[in-house]
């Protein structure tokens, strides 16, 4: 009869007490909760997405193609593309500034920040979007001022933007906050001690640790700020071909009863959902504790 007697190499504590099962559950009840799952996300996850394809491609490839390259789709796929292309760099810029300043020093008004970047999370993409109409509008408190020099804010690609950047500036620093508290400030204090300057100490100490946390945010920042509707949809002005973006522009194929089109450029925001989805997952995957605060990149 084989000895399963705990070896000498466990500790004592492992030997007189081991350690109970995790896994107390029946198997029919573990088989049960994966099969609701995979039930959940087939009925809220998978069908839609066969669905919009399906319907995207009622007409075959030709109509398919055909839909995608009408001048106002083309024009509402550069217009996002051009958003996210603004809105994203922003938001990195802002998200690693706010969360060095968060994460590395103490000074009056830190709480204030943490609140004001978790903001969008809590306020309403409309009520953004109409916050910025009052305050750039052609009778709101700036609009006056704005006409006088010519300015087009609302109704403008500036105005998409605005919109866009508020909706999505939490993503970033979300992202870093957490893992730059964990990693604290010693390697920076080392390279300052051995004569960096502080822009040198972050592009080879700091950056170095927080990439693949910093890349993930990013990621989350653009999917959002290409298929951001609420906000941009009140400052758009929806004019066809111009401030339209594609969730807006689906939205108007779908009103008007195109539905096709209107499947056709949604699939596109599928397709970058599911580019996101792989991203993230191969991200927390193999950079899974850098990304968590739990490791130094």
């Amino acid at each position: 009869m084989r000895d399963v007697t705990p070896g000498p190499d466990l500790p004592q504590r492992e030997r007189l007490y081991p350690p109970p099962s995790v896994i107390t559950e029946p198997r029919w009840a573990r088989y049960a909760v994966i099969a609701f799952a995979v039930a959940f996300l087939a009925m809220f996850l998978l069908l839609p997405l066969t669905l919009i394809f399906r319907q995207a491609f009622a007409r075959g490839v030709e109509g398919y193609l055909a839909a995608l390259s009408d001048p106002d789709a083309l024009a509402a796929i550069r217009l996002t593309l051009l958003v996210a292309a603004i809105s994203v760099p922003l938001n990195l810029v802002f998200g690693v500034a706010a969360s060095w300043a968060i994460a590395k020093f103490t000074f009056p008004g830190k709480s204030l920040l943490v609140t004001l970047v978790d903001l969008p999370f809590s306020v309403s993409p409309v009520v953004a979007g109409l916050v910025y109409v009052l305050l750039f509008g052609a009778q709101g408190l700036l609009g006056p001022w704005l006409q006088a020099h010519d300015i087009q804010i609302i109704f403008a690609l500036p105005g998409i933007v605005l919109a866009t950047v508020f909706v999505t500036f939490p993503f970033v620093a979300r992202e870093l906050i957490p893992l730059m508290q964990e990693q604290g400030t010693q390697d920076e204090e080392a390279a300052l001690t051995l004569g960096a300057s502080g822009l040198r100490a972050f592009f080879t100490v700091t950056l170095p640790n927080i990439r693949w946390a910093l890349l993930y945010g990013v990621l989350l920042c653009n999917a959002r700020a290409m298929g951001e509707f609420g906000a941009v949809s009140v400052v758009s002005g929806h004019i066809r071909g111009l401030t339209n973006t594609m969730p807006l522009h689906v939205e108007i194929l779908y009103n008007e009863y195109n539905f096709v089109a209107a499947f056709a450029v949604a699939s596109l925001l599928a397709i970058l959902a599911l580019i996101t989805l792989l991203g993230k997952t191969v991200l927390e995957w193999r950079y899974g504790d850098a990304i968590a605060g739990h490791g130094r990149g």
